[in-house]
C-alpha cells in the first residue's frame, strides 16, 4: 500500500489528507486495527524513531508515550521498585516483563500529560504489556509486532476501533526529508545525531566524574529531545524522562516547566500522597488528577467541604510547602538536557532545586562561563556536546 487516505488533517476542516510515499513505494507500516489519523501518525513515526533510537543506545527495550507530536514520557524497561509500581498504578500486575516496564514508566511518569497517549515500543508487544495498555486511556500504537494473543487483547480496546500499527523495523528513510509551509517545499537532511557520539564530549566542570547510570541518562535526555518540539528541557533519572518541557519561547520555562514536572514525580513518592485513602470508585486518571490537585498550590480544590467526601475515605491533610520542600530535598543524582545552550545561569539555579547533578547541552552561549561557574558553585557535572537538537 503506498498511501492510506485519512478523515482529515490536523483539524475537520482540513481536507482531503493522506499519507504517501512520493517514490510510489509501499508505505512501511499495516493498520492491524482501526483508523489512525494525521495526529496519529505524527505521533508514531516520531515516537518509533525515539524507542528505536534509545534501544540501540542503551540496548534494552524502550517505550514512549507521545501526545501532540512531543513525548509526554520515555523510559527503557528496567524492574521497578515497589513504589513506583504503586504510584504507576500497576503493583497489582505482579512481575511486569521488560517491555511492559518500560511502557509503566514512559506512561507514568506524568500521567496527566499521558492521558489519551499515543504508544510507541522498540519490540514485539508481549501479553503483559498489552493488559497494562488495555486498562489505560490511550488513541493507539506502533510497535514492530505483535504477539497473537497482545493482539487480540489491544483490539478489544475503544469498542473494537484502537489504532494498532504494525512498522516495519528494517525501514530506513531517504536521507533527504521534505515539508511543505503556505505552500512552500522545505528540505533538510535527516537529524541523523547518535548520542554515543557526542557523549560525554567536552566536560568544562571542576567535576568530572560521571558514573554509567548517568552516562545512560544524558543518552536518553538528548534522543528524548530530538524528538521533542523545540524550545525543550529533559529530566531524566534511572533510565526514564521524569519530566519534559517543551514547546516554550524560552528557556528558563521549559527548565521550570520540566522542573515541575520532575518535582511532581517525586512528590507522588511521598507518605502523604501514597498514603491517600481514595473511595473504591474513583477511576484511574480521576486519581490522577485529585492527586495533581492535591500536591500543587490548589490543593483546596480537593480539600474543601462537600469535595472531598466524593474523592477520599478519609481527608487528608494538607501537603505543607515545608515538608514538600523536605520531601524533594530528597532527590539527588538528577541529569537534565537541553536541546539548545542555556544561556543564563538561572537555568542551573532551577534545575539544582530538582536535583540536577549532572547537565547536558551543546554550549556555545557567550555566558557559557557563568553557567560553568554556577554549575561549579553546586558541584555539578557539566558536557558540552557541540550538538543542537531543535525539533519543530
Amino acid at each position: 500500500m503506498s498511501e492510506i487516505q485519512l478523515k482529515y488533517g490536523c483539524n475537520p476542516n482540513q481536507k482531503p489528507s493522506r499519507i504517501f510515499m512520493e517514490d510510489g513505494s509501499d508505505l512501511p507500516v499495516t493498520v492491524l486495527n482501526g483508523k489512525p489519523g494525521y495526529i496519529n501518525f505524527l505521533d508514531a513515526f516520531n515516537g518509533w524513531q525515539l524507542v528505536k533510537e534509545l534501544k540501540k543506545a542503551t540496548g534494552l527495550p524502550a517505550a514512549t508515550s507521545f501526545k501532540h507530536v512531543s513525548p509526554a514520557g520515555a523510559a527503557v524497561g528496567t524492574p521497578l521498585s515497589d513504589t513506583l509500581a504503586k504510584i504507576y498504578w500497576v503493583d497489582d500486575l505482579g512481575e511486569l516483563t521488560p517491555l511492559a516496564s518500560a511502557y509503566a514508566r514512559a506512561r507514568g511518569a506524568d500521567r496527566m500529560s499521558s492521558f489519551g497517549d499515543f504508544i510507541a515500543l522498540s519490540d514485539v508487544c508481549d501479553v503483559c504489556t498489552a493488559k497494562l495498555i488495555k486498562r489505560e486511556v490511550s488513541d493507539g500504537i506502533i510497535a514492530p509486532g505483535y504477539e497473537p494473543e497482545a493482539l487480540e487483547i489491544l483490539k478489544t480496546k475503544k469498542s473494537g476501533a484502537y489504532n494498532i500499527i504494525q512498522i516495519d523495523e528494517s525501514y530506513v528513510p531517504a536521507e533527504l526529508e521534505k515539508k511543505q509551509v503556505y505552500g512552500i517545499t522545505f528540505e533538510q537532511g535527516r537529524n541523523e545525531l547518535d548520542a554515543d557520539e557526542v557523549l560525554p564530549g567536552q566536560i568544562v566542570t571542576k567535576n568530572k566524574n560521571i558514573p554509567d547510570s548517568a552516562l545512560m541518562d544524558m543518552k536518553i535526555s538528548l534522543i528524548v529531545l530530538k524528538y521533542t518540539q523545540s524550545n525543550s528541557v529533559c529530566y531524566v533519572k534511572d533510565g526514564q524522562a521524569i519530566g519534559i518541557g517543551a514547546g516554550q519561547q524560552s528557556r528558563i520555562h521549559c527548565t521550570r516547566l520540566a522542573g515541575s514536572k520532575a518535582d511532581n514525580w517525586c512528590l507522588r513518592q511521598s507518605p502523604q500522597v501514597l498514603g491517600l485513602k481514595f473511595k473504591d470508585t474513583i477511576k484511574r486518571p480521576d486519581r490522577d488528577n485529585a492527586i495533581d490537585l492535591y500536591i500543587g498550590d490548589e490543593y483546596e480544590d480537593v480539600l474543601a467541604e462537600g469535595v472531598w467526601q466524593t474523592i477520599f475515605e478519609e481527608k487528608p491533610p494538607v501537603f505543607t510547602r515545608e515538608e514538600k520542600k523536605a520531601w524533594l530535598s530528597r532527590m539527588t543524582d538528577i541529569t537534565i538536557g537541553s536541546d539548545a545552550f542555556f544561556p543564563f545561569a538561572d537555568n542551573i539555579e532551577r534545575a539544582f532545586k530538582s536535583g540536577v547533578k549532572y547537565v547536558a547541552q551543546p554550549g556555545g552561549s557567550k555566558r557559557d562561563d557563568v553557567v560553568i561557574e554556577c554549575c561549579d558553585k553546586h558541584d555539578m557535572v557539566m558536557c558540552f556536546t557541540g550538538i543542537r537538537l531543535f525539533h519543530h
